[in-house]
């Protein structure tokens, strides 16, 4: 039996409920079993301003005086209904202030009739036996940031579908797409949001039910096994999760009760017009309550492993997307949405307390300072922002000709003037490859092996650059046709040796990804990055190390379809390198410009480091190296002198005073030379041969020393 609305811990659950701190309010709103052998379910909803209301349904006719419920305080009304089974329909009538009766879904309804139907249905999916025990426990505790991250984002929809196109359930989805995750190399699955929602068109993005799981593609328990199948084969689970605003349909959270009481109500605050949705009230206590119970409730009762908050900039900012006059200042005369600013940082808190482990990832596209920065130094607490400037210059920098990248070098290497300010995700997403932005492959100028091999760059670039990874669904079977949502990926491409070739590349690129800790465990600190040439804009090329504990790899990146067999890069320190990966491999549809056996590094200065060395690099290519430097020469001891107390009294009295000698004396005076001996001599002939090495103007490639 659950708890009743007349108990004393209702009672305190809805006290917390009222001042916006009720973490768990899916337990107690909504609709629940009470007793199985008499088949009651109680009713809680929250509708301050009705006048009365009641639960309908096909068990009532839908008759409005039939069901009523009374109210309890606070807003509350409640009613206990016998002779309910799992799967049946409801709605709340509501007699509105104005005397009109308007019927609505559950706010806290757990599952929904299938589109365009817009009831809520009773689910019990409490006896849910899971199996990822082993899963958890290895998760437990706070989330490491220093652990590799590639995800796969889903849209469940148009995944695959059946021949016919109708849509797959969730079982089925899990019976295909948790061993072909696991065999990508993927460490999480993001799916595109499962709360329930009325237009194919939205994607999920305009929500009506935010407890109830999409119906699409099966009951609450059918989701639950495809999480527990992902987390038995390793594979993490984050969704996505819209907090920023709702759609206007009429059985949806808009003016509930007949009045506006999750959405702000002034217009200015309280609508997105770009959108066409409601934006939430973040000022009332009980709309925060709602949410982070929702938030709550996906990461307990579905085992979900984190969240992608959507449109986080159009909370922040009460003028988004809005003209001068469309929109309020903040009571200090700002832009800035206080309330929202606040509910994220009690959302971050909330959540993280109640799962240490939890994955926060803000999708945030300003300036914004200390995204990820803990709340109590004045940051919002994600675990991650998508990196969204990262995106925008990659991909126009990539859509250019070759010929003019030299042009706009900096959209490479403008990144890392940022890119530890926060901790990043580097997305390759949805957005990216729909409304006539073309597919990644389609993005790609030149000829048809120069767009594969481009690909094949921007994707290697991207998981050597500092900052965790996600990749869209279908970038692996680089389609030249962008993403449609209302039918499958195109599979069929993997008849064609090319699309093969990216979908192995894909599946390598990420397992080498997770093999080496050098390309994760330092992600948001210059402690795991080292530019060695940032500034060689005439071809186009950049290099640099990430650094691991005990590996450090050299990244050269060539962005131009010319292969250099004589290219010169900078090392810190004399050692071999050894590559260890190349996107230019026959294999993956390249040409076969790499580089075997170990290389050693010459005693040549270049970009103002001593040691250098030349290797092959490919066109429209990625090579990675494995850097080993030389051990360091343990410094030779003196043998230890005695000396009797006359002579040490013999030396201090000898000993000049270091005020008195010069910089140059003092060296002299500790190594027992004689001050100033070898100035004004010509240099030895090995000196003038190292000279002439490190001033050289050119090498085989061209390139002049030190280009910056």
């Amino acid at each position: 039996m659950d708890i009743q609305f007349q108990s004393p811990v209702f009672a305190e659950k809805s006290a917390l409920f009222t001042k916006g701190l009720l973490c768990d309010g899916y337990r107690y709103f909504g609709a629940h079993p009470l007793d199985v052998e008499k088949k009651q379910w109680q009713f809680v909803v929250w509708a301050p301003h009705a006048q009365k209301a009641a639960v309908v349904g096909e068990f009532n006719v839908w008759d409005y005086e039939a069901n009523p419920m009374q109210p309890i305080g606070e807003g509350l009304f409640a009613a206990v209904i016998n002779h309910l089974a799992p799967g049946e329909c409801y709605k709340y009538a509501f007699l509105t202030p104005e005397g009109k009766w308007i019927y609505k879904a559950d706010p806290y309804g757990q599952a929904a009739q299938l589109r365009p139907a817009t009831a809520s249905c009773l689910a019990d999916a409490s006896g849910y036996a899971w199996e990822d025990a082993d899963y958890l426990a290895a998760h437990a505790g706070q989330h490491q940031r220093s652990a590799p991250m590639s995800i796969y984002e889903v849209h469940l929809s148009s995944w695959r579908q059946h021949e016919d196109g109708s849509l797959l359930t969730y079982r089925e989805i899990a019976a295909q797409l948790v061993d072909y995750v696991r065999e990508m190399g993927f460490t999480h699955v993001e799916f595109l949001p499962v709360m329930e929602y009325p237009l194919d068109d939205s994607w999920g993005y305009q929500v009506t039910g935010f407890f109830s799981v999409n119906s699409r593609y099966g009951q609450p328990e059918d989701f639950k096994y495809l999480v527990n199948q992902l987390h038995q084969a390793g594979i993490g689970v984050i969704l996505d999760w819209v907090p920023a605003h709702f759609c206007k349909d009429d059985p949806g959270l808009r003016r509930f009760d007949g009045t506006p009481i999750y959405e702000h109500p002034n217009p200015l605050r309280g609508e997105h017009p770009e959108w066409g949705t409601c934006i939430f009230d973040y000022g009332r206590p009980q709309v925060r309550s709602f949410l982070i119970s929702n938030a709550v409730y996906w990461m307990n009762e579905f085992h979900i492993d984190g969240l992608r908050v959507d449109a986080v900039s159009s909370m922040l900012y009460l003028d988004y997307a809005r003209e001068a006059g469309q929109w309020l200042p903040n009571q200090y005369g700002g832009r800035e949405n206080i309330e929202a600013i606040a509910f994220l940082r009690q959302l971050n808190d909330t959540v993280h307390a109640q799962k240490p482990s939890a994955i926060m990832i803000a999708e945030e596209a300003t300036a914004w300072a200390m995204v990820t920065k803990p709340p109590y130094i004045g940051g919002l607490g994600f675990d991650y922002k998508w990196n969204m400037g990262w995106m925008n210059d990659t991909l126009n920098f990539m859509s250019m000709d070759s010929v003019y990248r030299k042009y706009h070098h900096d959209k490479l290497t403008f990144s890392l003037m940022y890119a530890f300010s926060e901790n990043f995700i580097l997305p390759l997403d949805h957005d990216e490859v729909v409304h006539g932005k073309k597919s990644l492959l389609g993005k790609m100028p030149g000829d048809y092996w120069q767009q594969f091999a481009s690909l094949r760059l921007l994707l290697g670039y991207t998981f050597t650059h500092p900052g965790k990874k996600l990749l869209f669904m279908g970038t692996e079977l680089a389609p030249f046709i962008e993403w449609r949502f209302y039918e499958g990926l195109e599979w069929h491409l993997l008849q064609y040796e090319m699309h093969r070739h990216m979908q192995g590349y894909v599946a390598a690129l990420n397992h080498f990804y997770v093999e080496h800790a050098a390309l994760w465990e330092e992600d948001f600190s210059w402690e795991g990055f080292k530019w060695l040439g940032a500034n060689d804009s005439m071809h186009s090329i950049i290099s640099f190390l990430r650094k691991g504990k005990d590996e450090q790899l050299a990244v050269i990146c060539n962005f131009t379809p010319v292969a250099w067999e004589d290219y010169r890069i900078n090392l810190p320190q004399p050692g071999t390198v050894e590559e260890i990966f190349s996107s230019d491999q026959p294999g993956w549809g390249g040409s076969g410009v790499t580089n075997t056996g170990l290389l050693h590094t010459q005693e040549v200065l270049w970009n103002d480091s001593p040691y250098s060395l030349q290797l092959r690099v490919p066109p429209l290519g990625v090579s990675i190296l494995r850097y080993t430097p030389d051990p360091e020469p343990k410094p030779k001891r003196a043998p230890a002198r005695k000396n009797s107390g006359a002579g040490k009294k013999a030396a201090k009295k000898n000993a000049v005073p270091a005020k008195d000698i010069t910089n140059v004396e003092k060296d002299a005076v500790a190594s027992k030379a004689k001050p100033a001996a070898n100035i004004g001599k010509k240099p030895t002939a090995k000196g003038k041969k190292r000279a002439v090495s490190s001033q050289k103007k050119e090498d085989k490639t061209g390139i002049k020393a030190n280009p910056s």
